[in-house]
């Protein structure tokens, strides 16, 4: 039975694939490349983000990947508090807490920007738990998860995580716990369908999925 559900945020509980876009084109434009489509930035997402930006055409010899990524959360967190959750996100939270199952939001933000964005929307409240990286331990996003388990003595079998990348799904298993994947976030549906078939167009869905799991 499920008693947990982990919570990846960006692109799985915040709509923010169009603002990255926009944030990545500017810095393209900035190095005189071309700009890419929404099709080409899903067709190219992934991690580690150093990665990706090269296969989008950036470069590092004007700016270093540090000065770019240092850029892009000054740019993007402020811009983050302008965006929708994902349809179905909120009526998600709530039912899951009726149901007596834990929220847990699991992600590689830092921690006060995860916090500030949580409180803007009004939905801090719904998360028990919230893992940012930049806590006292300073650990990554899968190190923190296998932490929160080992710490409060959770049986992995027993959590559900929520995500709408392939890394997601890698660190779902590393963990043991129930990969779900959400197709409206950063990487396209037929990439997603090539690791799991609990793959959702609506967030709603995983009420679905984990009353299955529960029969």
């Amino acid at each position: 039975m499920i008693k947990y559900v982990i919570w990846d945020f960006n692109g799985t509980v915040l709509d923010d694939r169009e603002l990255t876009l926009k944030l990545l084109n500017e810095i393209l434009k900035n190095q005189e490349k071309p700009s890419l489509s929404m099709e080409q930035y899903l067709a190219v997402f992934g991690f580690p983000i150093k990665d990706y930006y090269l296969k989008a055409g950036v470069t590092f010899e004007r700016d270093s990947f540090a000065e770019l990524a240092d850029w892009f959360i000054k740019i993007f967190q402020p811009e983050s508090l302008k965006l929708n959750l994902h349809e179905g996100v909120l009526t998600t939270l709530k039912e899951l807490i009726k149901k007596g199952i834990t929220n847990v939001c699991l992600s590689a933000s830092k921690q006060s920007n995860l916090e500030e964005q949580l409180n803007h929307y009004q939905i801090r409240k719904y998360f028990k738990y919230v893992l940012g990286t930049d806590n006292i331990h300073a650990l990554g996003k899968k190190t923190n998860g296998a932490e929160f388990l080992k710490i409060n003595k959770i049986n992995p079998k027993s959590c559900v995580l929520i995500g709408d990348t392939i890394e997601d799904y890698i660190i779902a298993r590393e963990l043991g716990v129930l990969p779900v994947l959400f197709s409206g976030g950063h990487q396209p549906k037929a990439k997603l369908l090539t690791k799991t078939k609990l793959v959702i167009d609506n967030i709603s869905d995983l009420l679905t999925i984990i009353k299955n799991e529960g029969e």
